[in-house]
C-alpha cells in the first residue's frame, strides 16, 4: 500500500479544487470526523458517513474558501495509513489522520485544526 502516493494525490486534488479527484481518494463507506461538520451541519459528534455526505461537505468547504491551498508541513506513515500535517491558505494548520482500506481508499479520517475553521 503506497500511503505516500495517496497523500500526494489528495493534496494535488485539493489544490486543483477538483472535487471528483478529491472524492476518488475516499471509500464509499468512509467514516469522517471533523469540527467543520459540527459547524456546517450541526452534528454534535462531527461525523459524516459515506461519500455522498462527504461530497456535500467538501462542496461547501470549497465554496467557503475559493483561494484554498494546502502546503504540507509533515508526513508520518504507518502500515495502513498516515498523518498529514499541513497549512491552509488562511494560515490555519491542520492534521489529517487517515486509515486506508484494502483498495487504498481513505476509510477512516479524523481531522484536527490548530484554530477554529469554518
Amino acid at each position: 500500500m503506497d500511503v505516500r502516493r495517496h497523500a500526494d494525490t489528495w493534496v494535488t486534488a485539493w489544490n486543483a479544487h477538483d472535487l471528483d479527484a478529491i472524492m476518488a481518494c475516499y471509500a464509499e463507506d468512509v467514516d469522517f470526523v471533523a469540527s467543520t461538520v459540527v459547524q456546517r451541519w450541526g452534528r454534535d459528534d462531527g461525523r459524516l458517513h459515506g461519500k455522498s455526505e462527504l461530497r456535500r461537505h467538501f462542496e461547501r468547504g470549497l465554496a467557503l474558501a475559493p483561494q484554498l491551498t494546502f502546503t504540507e508541513e509533515a508526513f508520518l506513515s504507518g502500515p495502513v495509513g498516515y498523518a498529514l500535517w499541513y497549512r491552509r491558505e488562511n494560515d490555519n494548520r491542520v492534521l489529517d489522520v487517515v486509515e486506508l482500506n484494502s483498495k487504498g481508499h481513505a476509510a477512516r479520517v479524523r481531522v484536527f485544526y490548530e484554530n477554529p475553521q469554518r
